[in-house]
Formats: structure tokens, sequence, C-alpha cells
């Protein structure tokens, strides 16, 4: 039984050849009941053939080096992924229909191609292609496949190892964004100006040579008939924590164009303006588990908020009340709170009223979940935010993220005025 088990197996894994190994054995047998000379011949052509074929198709796969070089494993959505696979031959022999494959998870990658390398020759595949979609892919192994061109027999061999790959969320740039400052120790803030941009305007000046354009006060400039300038102060005791709900049941939309990414996108958004103004950020989100970083400087804090981001899915069953109250110990006087959600929930916006009652200085972006998908309206939930005093952005399926978010530090600087 072990041997017609494997000679069964043999049958499963070479089809081709068992048929063409058929076809000989009949045509033995009817030679040799008609004696015609024809099927003799072509019984003997199909087993001399059969050896020939195996050799010189497991020939092609040998002799054979392939090196794959990953030149990013880390890219920003809409950036290129590069790399090149090398192959070379060790053979003075050809090796034709040589069918190359590298694995990928990522979309859009260029996973097969056919080469055909000369004796000792080289042949070298690039490949740049471009990243769609936030997340953790996977790039690899190299798998090269050597077929005959009747089908008989398939080689396969693998070079190199599965390699990750993070595509960090698109991170839109906000020329200005507001949120309510943090209540400080003395006088509620600290007197020092800096040459970065941040929340904080401490005054104008005249334009000179060399300032950036989105520091330029337009209102000031058209009254005064000068370019005029803002000045900043630096609030280094105040912690931005940026809170994203990734609660499944209020998400809205599909894809690219759902509530979930533009979420990500916001969240990118806000941490790389506050991390240029050298402000300490916080992240946290509860989607497959609980995720916190805590509240730090700097672009290599960035970075960890992009991967934070980057994973995140939203798959959780915690709702953003929940989230708040279960972490409402992280937030203090000296603490800004900016919630990113799309629930319609009253219930998140009385715990965000309860933590300002606290002098926890606290904002809301707010996405309208029916601007994606069919989903309950967002005006009820506005509502109770702009009752509670809550500073509140709605964001639109069709809105600029950017030219929304910056609209608020243009209200703050009317209502100074006035």
């Amino acid at each position: 039984m072990t041997g017609l088990g494997r000679l069964w197996r043999g049958a499963q894994r070479y089809p081709n050849v068992t048929a063409a190994v058929v076809v000989a054995v009949i045509c033995f047998i009817g030679g040799f009941a008609t004696g015609f000379w024809l099927l003799f011949r072509l019984a003997y052509l199909l087993v001399l053939v059969i050896p020939l074929v195996y050799l010189w198709t497991r020939s092609m796969i040998e002799d054979l080096d392939v090196e794959v070089i990953r030149r990013t494993q880390r890219v920003a959505q809409g950036q290129l992924v590069e790399g090149r696979i090398v192959l070379r031959s060790t053979s003075r022999l050809p090796k034709v229909w040589l069918e190359v494959e590298d694995r990928s998870t990522l979309p859009r990658h260029a996973t097969r191609r056919v080469m055909t390398l000369g004796g000792r020759a080289v042949q070298v595949w690039r490949y740049e292609t471009p990243t769609t979609r936030r997340g953790l892919y996977e790039l690899g192994p190299v798998t090269v496949t050597a077929t005959d061109p009747f089908g008989f027999f398939r080689f396969t061999r693998v070079f190199g190892s599965i390699v990750p790959i993070l595509v960090y969320p698109s991170a839109p740039e906000l020329p200005n964004f507001y949120i309510p400052p943090a209540n400080l120790p003395g006088d509620g803030r600290f007197r020092r100006r800096t040459h970065n941009v941040t929340p904080n305007v401490a005054g104008l000046r005249g334009y000179e040579p060399g300032d950036s354009y989105n520091r330029i006060h337009w209102p000031a400039t058209a009254r005064t008939g000068n370019l005029m300038v803002k000045l900043f102060e630096l609030d280094p005791a105040s912690d931005i924590w940026i809170v994203l709900d990734l609660q499944a049941s209020v998400q809205a939309g599909e894809g690219d164009d759902s509530t979930e990414e533009a979420a990500v996108k916001i969240g990118a958004a806000i941490a790389r303006y506050f991390i240029q103004a050298n402000r300490t950020v916080g992240f946290l989100s509860f989607g497959e588990d609980l995720r916190v970083d805590e509240p730090d400087r700097g672009m290599n804090h960035y970075t960890r908020i992009l991967e934070s981001l980057a994973l995140a899915r939203a798959t959780g069953d915690v709702s953003l009340e929940s989230l708040l109250v279960e972490e409402s110990r992280r937030f203090g006087r000296h603490t800004t709170l900016v919630v990113i959600t799309s629930s319609t929930d009253d219930a998140w916006a009385l715990t965000l009223m309860g933590l300002a009652s606290r002098g926890v200085k606290v904002a809301a972006v707010l996405l309208e979940a029916e601007t994606f998908d069919e989903a309950e309206s967002a005006l009820g939930v506005y509502g109770t935010l702009a009752a509670g005093g809550i500073y509140t952005y709605m964001i639109k399926r069709s809105d600029d993220v950017g030219q929304v978010l910056s609209t608020g530090a243009e209200a703050a600087a009317a209502e100074e005025r006035h």
C-alpha cells in the first residue's frame, strides 16, 4: 500500500507526466496488438522525452543566485517603496522562462515577471511601488520557478525572507490650528519667545526677509498696509493629548472614503502641527487593544505616533465615553485634550464637559458620518458640545482638512481683536 500511495501522490503532483506515461503504455499495447510501427516510435519518443525534459528543467533552477535588496521599509503614504532583485546565472547554459515572484501584501505591487538569462548572465528587476494605503505589509520571499514547455515538471526555489513594510498615514500640513490653551501656574503662560509656530500668539511685528508666509497675519497686513507677521510664545508646561475614537460601531464609509481614514489623517496632521511647534504631545486610542503614547517632544516621538496611527484599525468595542472615563487620570489642569470622533452619542460630549469642569481644556474634531455613508446626523451632539462651551471643528467628507482645521485660529484671532 505504501508503494501504491507514493505512485498516487506522484501522479497527482505531475499530472501531465502521468498522462504521457499512460499514452506511452497505450501506444506499446496498441503496437504489439496491431504491429503498427508508428505507435512504437511514439511510445519510444515519450519514454525518452520525459527524462530529458526533467533534466533540462532541473538545470534551469540550479546554478542560480538571487540577491534581494529592499531599500525602503518605512514610508509615508504616497511615497514609493523601492528595491531590486538581481538574478545571476553561474551556468554556461541559458535559462529560459523563469517565473520570478516577489510575494507581497502591498497593494499595486508587481509581484510576477518572466525572465530569461543567458549563460553567466545577470538580470535586474527594479521596482518602485506607490503606497496608497497606510498599514503594515509584507514583501518577500522571492520565489523562482522553472517549467518546461509541456508542463511536465515545475521546480521552485525560495530566496530572501519576509520583510515588513510600514506605511505611515499622510499628514496634511496645517498653516494654523487653534485649541484652548491649558491653565498654567502663575500668569498662565511662560513669557518666552520662540521661532517655532505655536498656538500661542504673543504679538505682531513687521515682516523681515526670511520670514515664512504662514506667519503673516493677513488682517493686520490689510489694516496697516504693510506685511505683518505673528510672534509666538512657547508653552512648555502643557501637555496635548490626541484621543482617536476607534469604536467600530460609530464608523461610516469604506476604504479611503471612511471616517476611520479621515480620523487617522486628522490625528497625524494635529500631531505634526504641535510636534513642529515643540509641544509635548500624547496619543491615546482603543482599537484592537489600548494604545498609549505618553506625551513627549521631537521627531522621534512623532514617528512613534505615526506608527500607532499606521496600525490603527476601527475594530474596537470600547466607547469613547468609557475610554475617556477610564483614562481620565492622565488629564489634569495643565492638559489640553483633542478628541477625534464620528460618534453621535451625547455621552462622550457630557464626559468632555465633566473634564472641562475639572480644569482640563478640551476640544473636539467631529466627523459628520452622514456625509460618508448613511448614518445619524451629528447636529445633535454638536449642539450638546456647543451648549457646553466645547470648541468643536466639524469635518465633512468633501472638506479640505487643512483648510477647515485652520479656520479655528482665524476665529480665535478675531475674538481677541473684539
